[in-house]
């Protein structure tokens, strides 16, 4: 086993010096190949070059770009060198940029384009250490720019190349398990972003032991979605590394994402949930668009696979059990049903499944979802038309897998076991440990979790106890058989006038069952009762509109409307009721429609994420509507 990221890129490089380990697309929107010999001898150039430029081990390097093929070769340069790069992507405000940049300390930093040059020299005077700029774009002009010398991206690969690049080989051997390679500062949802220092080890844990999961290798292809700077996305692109299968990039926009799998045609995605529910409405969407024997016919062989899903897990022992069952009777209740139901599975497949499959691309095998719960009606959804999702769980703090589902027992409704190597224990407010079906703290201890805080060891004794063990600050339940279940965060908890601790998350997963809401925030801290702010599906709305003839002229007529307003009401009081196993102090009694939708870096962090404190600054007027005596 390697002991650093840039030996594995040398040993895979090595093994397979031809297979392609990027694809990315070029001017013309054609996706051209990057074989890992070619990313290990870019790598070393540009760390060559680099190094000329003075970067030395230990250092800091800013990486601020979005998902494009160089900047992976600059990762991997940066970690040839023994420093560390602090990225972050382009949505990033200035102000985000200059704390990253100035808190890490980097005396260099390699930018996407003019637009993150412009909010570095905004804030340039306060970044006492920064004097060198690379710009990946090749259009951007060099020289000194305000106080900085200003260098392309292709120069320095260009002087790379011309160096003894022995010396770059030399420094890759330094390289130790426990080095600094990355710090990502947290997305700032709760508050002041903290720099957590990850190390070659913690991700290096992860390829190695990944393969009795999920089994990938030479020939298997990954589309890129997320943003590549993010843990998650970083660990997918180091267990391409090291598996010798590909990364291609793309974008987490529906028509460019579709797009993409019929060209590249892969066999895996990694994504967050918010992602696989646009796919999910997206083909509801085109169904009732088509309507007649065609939307009734999907339904019911949804339905169908639905059931035949439920009927084969029971056989398979994939039901998890927060409570103590007999999985002799699961057995015995499941096998004939799936039996009966078999041929109609498979005709579903025939008339309907097969098509969405073949938009994946036609060789997908699984999906991978992570940086968040992934949705109930989500999950079940694609355990229907039979496209298999594991649902990953982790964090920053623990470079991030602590958790997946197994491809090989996929236990719906959960997060699956603890990842190898990994302890999990779920903690009450007593400090005691909790059994199967209680709800506490999940901690966690392994070789993935992080080193620390940048420069905060205040706060990472907050996190991290004397004994290793992280508090996530997640709730979570685990079963009989060991497999876990993430309820909610912690630090979320609403809790009423009244002295009830209520979880949104559950809730605000319920409301998006409904077609009509697309995102929902439950509010109601000391208040009496709880609100949400609503926002909703367009095309769903206006389809709506249309078969109930209601006249509007443009969007904000139609969701001031009181006919919209009753049916989201409706849909609240239908979704949050007893009958689906919600308390009468877990009902939505005032809600506000928004009128557009939240976006990236604003209220939605980059995992897609909402940063509650934001939206609750934000739309402070709005939330106070909802309780006041007035409304």
């Amino acid at each position: 086993m390697t002991s650093t990221i840039p030996l594995l890129l040398r040993e895979t490089a090595n093994n397979w010096p031809n297979e392609p380990m990027q694809f990315y697309k070029d001017e013309k929107g054609v996706f051209q190949p990057t074989s890992f010999k070619e990313l290990y001898t870019q790598a070393r150039q540009f760390a060559a070059g680099l190094r000329e430029l003075g970067v030395r081990r230990g250092d800091n390097v800013g990486l601020i770009s979005d998902n494009r093929q160089q900047w992976f070769v600059a990762d991997l340069a940066i970690q040839c060198l023994g420093g560390a790069d602090i990225p972050r992507g382009c949505d990033s405000t200035a102000d985000e940029i200059n704390y990253i940049l100035g808190f890490s300390r980097c005396k260099l930093a390699v930018l996407e384009n003019q637009a993150q040059l412009e909010k570095v020299i905004s804030r340039v005077k306060t970044l006492k250490n920064l004097s060198k700029i690379i710009i990946i774009d090749p259009e951007t002009k060099k020289g000194k720019i305000g106080g900085l010398d200003i260098f392309r991206y292709d120069d320095i690969l260009e002087n790379g190349s011309k160096t003894d690049l022995a010396i770059i080989d030399a420094e890759i051997d330094k390289g130790e398990s426990d080095d600094v390679m990355t710090i990502i500062y947290t997305s700032g949802t709760t508050g002041e972003p903290k720099g957590v220092m990850l190390t070659h080890n913690n991700f290096l844990h992860q390829t190695q032991h990944v393969s009795s999961l999920i089994n990938v290798g030479v020939g298997d292809r990954w589309l890129s979605v997320l943003p590549v700077w993010h843990s998650f996305e970083r660990v997918m692109q180091y267990i391409a590394l090291g598996s010798g299968s590909s990364i291609c990039y793309s974008k987490p926009i529906g028509p460019v994402l579709l797009e993409d799998m019929q060209l590249i045609k892969p066999t895996w995605m990694a994504s967050v949930p918010r992602i696989w529910e646009s796919v999910r409405d997206g083909i509801y969407r085109k169904v009732n668009s088509e309507g007649g024997i065609k939307k009734a016919l999907f339904l019911f062989f949804v339905s169908v696979g639905g059931a035949w899903s439920l009927s084969v897990q029971m056989v398979r022992r994939q039901i998890p059990r927060f409570m103590k069952r007999s999985r002799l009777v699961d057995f015995v209740v499941g096998i004939i049903p799936a039996i009966l139901l078999w041929p109609l599975k498979a005709l579903g497949g025939a008339l309907v499944f097969g098509k969405i499959k073949a938009r994946l691309g036609g060789r997908f095998i699984a999906g991978i979802s992570g940086g968040g719960s992934l949705p109930a009606h989500v999950d079940k959804f694609f355990q229907s038309v039979g496209i298999l999702l594991l649902e990953g769980y982790g964090l920053t703090e623990s470079a991030p897998v602590l958790s997946l589902r197994s491809r090989y027992r996929p236990v719906s409704d959960t997060i699956g076991k603890a990842f190898p190597g990994t302890e999990l224990k779920i903690i009450g407010e007593d400090g005691k440990e909790l059994g199967p079906g209680e709800i506490g703290v999940l901690h966690a201890r392994g070789p993935q979790i992080m080193k620390g805080y940048y420069r905060r060891n205040d706060l990472t004794a907050q996190v991290i106890d004397k004994d290793g063990f992280l508090n996530t600050g997640d709730l979570a339940m685990v079963t009989y058989d060991g497999d876990y279940k993430i309820v909610g965060r912690a630090k979320d908890t609403i809790v009423l006038l009244g002295g009830e601790d209520v979880e949104p998350a559950p809730i605000e997963d319920r409301l998006k069952y409904s077609p009509f809401i697309s995102l929902a925030v439950v509010v109601g801290q000391d208040r009496h009762f709880l609100g949400a702010l609503i926002q909703v599906d367009p095309e769903n709305m206006k389809t709506w509109a249309s078969e109930k003839h209601i006249s509007y002229s443009n969007d904000e007529e139609l969701l001031a409307n009181h006919e919209t307003y009753r049916l989201i009401s409706d849909e609240i009081s239908n979704l949050i009721s007893a009958a689906n196993g919600f308390k009468t102090y877990e009902r939505i009694f005032k809600f506000v429609i928004l009128p557009r939708p939240f976006e990236h870096g604003r209220e939605l962090s980059a995992k897609q994420e909402i940063k509650r404190h934001v939206i609750n600054e934000l739309y402070a007027t709005e939330i106070e509507s909802l309780f006041s005596k007035s409304s």
